[in-house]
């Protein structure tokens, strides 16, 4: 292992001791299960804004999107757009009213649980089908992070892929472990701010730094539909986006209305006036860094030249950040010591996704399925042992998954997100803001949501090929109306809510 390389792994070493003290220190301030889901509500605003966003955009949001961009041109910002406009719909729309309600229904502690209380289902069906929604979908969501950082260790050391895979499980697991909710919180802090100082840095240097002309360089790198194609957002290649197209991409926002482990960051805000100052914190996150990722992918297509990622043995274009930092730092500017320091702001992208991940699953196993189902009488401190049981079990089938090297980090993030946002974005949205909502709609919405997602992307229907392949329609936009219109016809056709579920209604829609 040469010099430079061990400067990068020494800057690896720190971050990850950092997180793993972090999460000791947190271990001894979590002594009940509330402590370790919702971290006691107790979060300020510029933790929850940051955690909210690091832990929603993962390693696709430094290693898929820019990788998109620098394969297939500016088109693929719609994606970007569409992240955008659910991501201030979901702070300004959905954080406020959701925080009220859960502590209004029972304080809930987790979203099958509010579900559960807010529809007063006795029966638990409600409980049961969103926690096996949410352990289906976030292991295949943990499965994408877990594979991220193997291609990372794997891009800079030259690890095996598998050696790779098992070290970031490891370190993840550690703290997530011990700490629960604060530690991956104060965790997603400290990488949130990582990943947009890296995500703000890099391409600006690397633009300077060009040896040409942008345009003329992106020219000779052979980009389809040449330079005037790539850069230009309604051109796919050689021919112009059509509206499906254009219309999948945006509708990747829907999902964030129904996305648990961004949720639960709302229902564990210390108060309404530190809500509304994480609404601007995260909304201009959200701004800088999606701006940042559709640059590099655009700036890395000229600066990497003469390699052209994805061809002649080179790395797939979702390295593209990792390859420039790699030129940057320990060629050019030979720092490499800062180079590793950015490099560690794409561990922390997708750290700070597989630890909410693996928590919110926890919470739905300990809390939701065995708390409700195996033993009622469980203590919190039994209900805790659990929860730190599951986050290891989970982790363990979620490495399992990773373990083809060649496995997609946009295709994983993108059947998941799809998955979660059909099941519980329209009955999350239904259920803050209508008040006829009733539990067989509630019920018929998550089935229906789901369902549509697994055989929209999963079942060959036309001459082999799935209705999303034929199409080029992206399920969350077929699930998530499916889900939706369901949960407005069955509950319009079967008994209205209890009086006592109304009037809770009116009372949270009057609460300050």
């Amino acid at each position: 292992m040469s010099g430079t390389t061990m400067i990068i792994l020494a800057a690896f070493v720190v971050y990850l001791l950092i997180m793993i003290v972090i999460g000791a220190v947190y271990m001894k301030k979590t002594s009940n299960s509330e402590d370790y889901f919702l971290g006691g509500r107790g979060l300020n605003g510029w933790v929850a804004a940051l955690s909210a966003q690091a832990s929603d955009m993962s390693g696709w949001l430094l290693m898929g999107l820019p990788g998109s961009i620098y394969a297939f041109g500016t088109g693929q910002v719609w994606i970007a757009v569409g992240l955008f406009i659910g991501t201030v719909l979901n702070w300004v729309c959905i954080s406020g009213r959701l925080r009220k309600y859960t502590i209004a229904a029972n304080n809930s502690l987790t979203i099958p649980a509010y579900f559960e209380n807010r529809f007063r289902d006795k029966k638990k069906i409600l409980l049961l089908i969103s926690s096996i929604v949410i352990v289906i979908f976030f292991l295949v969501y943990t499965a994408s992070a877990l594979a991220a950082g193997g291609k990372l260790f794997t891009t800079v050391f030259g690890i095996d892929y598998h050696v790779a895979l098992a070290i970031g499980a490891a370190v993840i697991l550690c703290y997530t472990f011990m700490g629960g909710f604060m530690a991956v919180c104060v965790t997603d802090f400290v990488q949130g701010s990582l990943m947009l100082i890296g995500l703000l840095i890099v391409p600006i240097i690397a633009y300077f730094m060009l040896p040409g002309n942008l345009t003329e360089l992106i020219e000779q790198s052979g980009a389809a539909g040449g330079a005037a194609a790539f850069l230009n957002p309604f051109q796919n290649g050689d021919r112009p986006y059509t509206f499906v197209e254009i219309f999948s991409q945006l509708a990747w926002g829907l999902g964030y209305c129904g996305m648990p482990h961004i949720l639960t960051r709302f229902m564990a805000v210390k108060n309404e006036k530190e809500l509304k100052k994480s609404w601007v914190i995260a909304i201009v996150w959200d701004i800088l860094s999606l701006g940042a990722a559709v640059v590099i992918g655009v700036v890395g297509r000229a600066y990497l030249l003469p390699t052209i990622l994805g061809e002649n043995g080179a790395a797939s274009s979702e390295s593209v950040f990792i390859e420039m930092i790699s030129k940057l730092f320990t060629n050019e500017l030979a720092v490499p010591f800062i180079g590793g320091i950015f490099l560690c702001g794409i561990l922390a992208a997708i750290m700070s996704t597989a630890d909410s991940q693996l928590l919110v699953s926890a919470s739905s196993v300990s809390e939701d399925l065995y708390h409700s189902f195996v033993k009622k009488d469980a203590d919190s401190r039994e209900i805790l042992r659990v929860s730190r049981l599951t986050v290891m079990v989970i982790a363990v089938i979620a490495f399992v998954i990773a373990w083809n090297p060649n496995s997609s980090i946009m295709g994983l993030v993108s059947n998941a997100w799809a998955g979660l946002g059909s099941a519980f974005g329209p009955i999350v949205v239904m259920s803050l803001f209508w008040k006829r909502t009733n539990l067989p709609g509630a019920v018929a919405g998550i089935v229906s949501g789901g369902l549509t997602v697994i055989i929209w992307d999963y079942i060959p229907l036309v001459s082999g090929q799935t209705l999303g392949s034929a199409t080029g329609l992206y399920s969350l936009a077929v699930g998530f109306f499916v889900s939706l219109l369901c949960i407005i016809v069955v509950s319009l056709a079967t008994k209205a809510p209890s009086k006592e579920i109304t009037d809770e209604f009116e009372r949270v829609k009057e609460m300050k």
